[in-house]
Formats: structure tokens, C-alpha cells, sequence
């Protein structure tokens, strides 16, 4: 999502009612296979949509089935492999083409983990590691997985008219004088609010997706789709017909899972997904070529390292030290925001676009080294306005005391 920012620039404004940037979207996986581990040897909708109201209108297109010639596994032609990557999404399939470009060939005899399939078969490997997504029970945590929630509604739709230049990206729009008629969604939107993001194609074709930052608990999905429905009437934009639409939940923030642990993970069940903006994909694919070289450091040396240096050294190629740091900062940045109303975000975000876009853009991009976030911290504070700087200290002292904790355990 990083390589969007250059073009969306012109979208943000510093007016009182300001747009400022998208979020990404994740699926949650479905059922899994069971592991064990030892150390031994389309529709057509032909009718527009009422004026404003597109709820009733049904996607186009549907999802298909990939067109694959990947063969299929057959477990009496080789019962034992050097990694084993459960699910196929964009880490998974990055990390195992990586992994692959290494040509690891290796004998199993011991330090192995075995996966029990469905249908009764076993797979055995010297590492397996989790790429399957958010809800996972195979990756293990040492603390309550607390996390915030980025929640969206969006359409890929064609549409009569809309109001916006043909050549930006609107990628947050807070402006709530579309609910001016909805008491009931204002009051609930000036403590937890949405914003629009807008990607048009051309003057009938376009992308609208309402979203939820953050939120703890999450905001419930069918206030997401009234907030839109009363957004876009307010607009005067009409839904012919609705091409595709997205259904977004992110988990974000919470503690990383234990490190090290017998199962690698790559991918949302990671921790790699950015805890104040919900990105994720473009920093796996990023991450997925450190982590195998840090698999093929070992699998594919004359030393044959696996057990639990393997365990370590994979881990801490994902997640070394600086890296875990820089991670709590992010935490803190969601920990705020998870504490602000309306306004306190508006002020927010206008010091955070007020900085010079080397911090902002690293910031979005998670490309700042740990002395350029304290950096970074410092001079956003200096751009908040009086009333941001209190709603911080006011605020998040709870969350601030909690980050120092954990910088300072990390550290230990």
C-alpha cells in the first residue's frame, strides 16, 4: 500500500473537513489442517439503486477459483519435506517462492514436525511455518492478544455521476456533514468515526469504501454500511450496479506471538501488520525474502542447523530487536488513536500530514529506523496543536507508560 502514497498526495487538504489515506484489506482463512510437532528422526443486477441506497444492489462478479498448475500432492512420492507453508495468500506463496530460489535439499531424521491432513495423510518437514492468516491456532502467544480492529464496506461500482477529480485518490475523508439529517449515526460517529476513501476510474466508474481506523471492541458492520448508504445519498451518487464488493476486518496491534516457537509464521498471524494503519501485504512481501534467507542459512548449509536454533534464527530474521521496537511505537500511534473523538482525530492527522514527508511516508511505509521514530515522535508533537498535545497527554498516559514497559522489557 506504501507505493500509493506518491500518487494520492494532492488528495489531502489541511481544510477544517480534510481526506487522508486507504487501508488495505485481509480475508479470514477458513479451516485448517492439525499439527503436531516433536524432535524425533457472477450474479447480474440490472436494477440502479434508489437514489443513495445501494444495499440492495448484489456484486457482479464472484469470486472464482485460481487457475493453477501446481500438481497435486501425492504423499507416497516424497513423505518428507525441508519447509512446509500452510496457506496460499500473497506471504505464503512470496515465502515459498523465496525459499524455492534456494534449491534446499535435505535428509530428515530428527527435529521434524509433522502435519496431520484431513483426509489421514502426514507431511513431515524441518519447518513449518504459518502463512494461513489471522485466526490460526498453530502459532502460540504468552499474552492475551488485545488487538484494535480496522473494520470496512466496499464497493467496486459503476455509478450515474460523482463529485470527485478523475485525477486523485481521496484517502480519508472525515467529514461527517452527511449524517446532518442522522442524529443517531453523528453522535455515534463524533466518538467513533468513519471515513470515506474514494479511487475513481472515470466519471461512472469508480471505488468507495467507509472505514473504521481502529476500534476496541469492533464497530459493528452494519453501522459501517449505514454510515456509507447516508454518506453517498448526501453526495448525490447514484449505484447503478455494483461490480464487486469487500468486506474488510483487520486485527491490528497486540503483542507478537512468542518468539521463538517450533512453527514460523509469516503473514496477519505474524504481527506484521501495521498496528496503526491496518497494512500488511506490501511489508510481507517485503519481509518474505529476509526470512527465507535466514531459512536457507540453515537448511541449506553443510551444517544442517534445525531444532530450536532453526526456530531461532527464522524468528529473529523476521523480528530482530530493532525491528520488535519500532513495532511498539506503531502499538502507542494505534493506542492513541483508539482514544480519540472526532476532532482529536482531525487535529491528529493534520499534525501527522503537517511533517515533512519523509517522516510521514516512512511512518505509512514502516521504513523508519528506531532513532528516526523517536525522531519522528518528537516532531509530531511539536506540530499538534495545544488541544492535540492535551488529548495526548490527557489521554494515552496508560498507553504511554505500557510502550516504555515494553521498550524497555524488549531491551532486557
Amino acid at each position: 500500500m506504501g507505493t500509493l502514497v506518491g500518487p494520492v498526495l494532492s488528495a489531502f487538504t489541511t481544510s477544517k473537513d480534510r481526506p487522508l489515506f486507504p487501508s488495505p484489506t485481509a480475508s479470514l482463512p477458513s479451516s485448517k489442517p492439525h499439527l503436531t510437532t516433536s524432535r524425533k528422526a457472477h450474479h447480474h443486477e440490472i436494477n440502479t439503486s434508489r437514489f443513495g441506497n445501494f444495499l440492495h444492489l448484489k456484486p457482479e462478479s464472484k469470486p472464482g477459483c485460481l487457475d493453477s498448475d501446481l500438481p497435486w500432492f501425492n504423499p507416497s512420492d516424497r513423505p518428507c519435506f525441508d519447509v512446509i507453508i500452510i496457506g496460499t495468500g500473497p506471504g505464503g506463496l512470496r515465502l515459498a517462492e523465496q525459499v524455492s530460489q534456494y534449491g534446499i535439499k535435505v535428509k530428515h531424521e530428527e527435529f521434524e514436525s509433522t502435519i496431520q491432513c484431513d483426509d489421514g495423510s502426514e507431511l513431515k518437514a524441518s519447518l513449518i511455518v504459518d502463512a494461513s492468516g489471522f485466526s490460526s491456532s498453530f502459532v502460540e502467544y504468552d499474552k492475551p492478544r488485545n488487538y484494535g480492529y480496522q473494520i470496512a464496506h466496499g464497493i467496486f461500482a459503476e455509478v450515474d455521476s460523482h463529485p470527485f477529480d478523475l485525477d486523485k485518490m481521496v484517502l480519508m475523508d472525515w467529514r461527517d456533514s452527511h449524517l446532518g439529517n442522522e442524529p443517531y449515526l453523528r453522535v455515534n460517529n463524533s466518538k467513533l468515526a468513519t471515513f470515506l476513501y474514494a479511487m475513481p476510474f472515470d466519471s461512472n466508474l469508480i471505488f468507495l469504501e467507509e472505514t473504521s481506523l481502529v476500534s476496541r471492541p469492533v464497530l459493528s458492520y452494519s453501522e459501517i454500511k449505514r454510515r456509507m448508504e447516508a454518506r453517498l445519498r448526501h453526495l448525490g451518487i447514484r449505484v447503478r450496479k455494483v461490480i464487486e464488493d469487500e468486506k474488510c476486518l483487520i486485527p491490528m496491534g497486540g503483542p507478537l506471538p512468542r518468539i521463538p516457537q517450533n512453527v514460523m509464521a509469516i503473514g496477519g498471524i505474524s504481527g506484521v501488520v501495521h498496528p496503526s494503519t491496518g497494512y500488511m501485504v506490501a511489508r510481507t512481501m517485503a519481509l518474505a525474502p529476509l526470512v527465507a534467507e535466514a531459512i536457507a542459512e540453515c537448511l541449506g548449509s553443510t551444517r544442517m542447523i534445525r531444532g530450536r536454533p532453526l526456530y531461532h534464527k527464522v524468528w529473529n530474521g523476521l523480528w530482530p530487536i530493532e525491528r520488535r521496537l519500532s513495532r511498539e511505537f506503531c502499538c502507542f500511534g494505534m493506542e492513541t488513536l483508539l482514544k480519540l473523538d472526532l476532532v482529536g482525530t482531525r487535529n491528529f492527522f493534520e499534525a501527522f500530514f503537517d511533517l515533512d514527508p519523509y517522516y510521514w511516508h516512512g511512518f505509512l511505509s514502516s521504513r523508519l529506523s528506531l532513532h528516526e521514530f523517536a525522531s519522528f515522535s518528537l516532531s509530531l508533537f511539536g506540530h499538534a496543536s495545544n488541544s492535540s498535545r492535551l488529548d495526548i497527554m490527557s489521554k494515552c498516559p496508560v498507553p504511554l507508560v505500557r510502550m516504555l514497559g515494553n521498550l524497555a522489557l524488549q531491551v532486557i
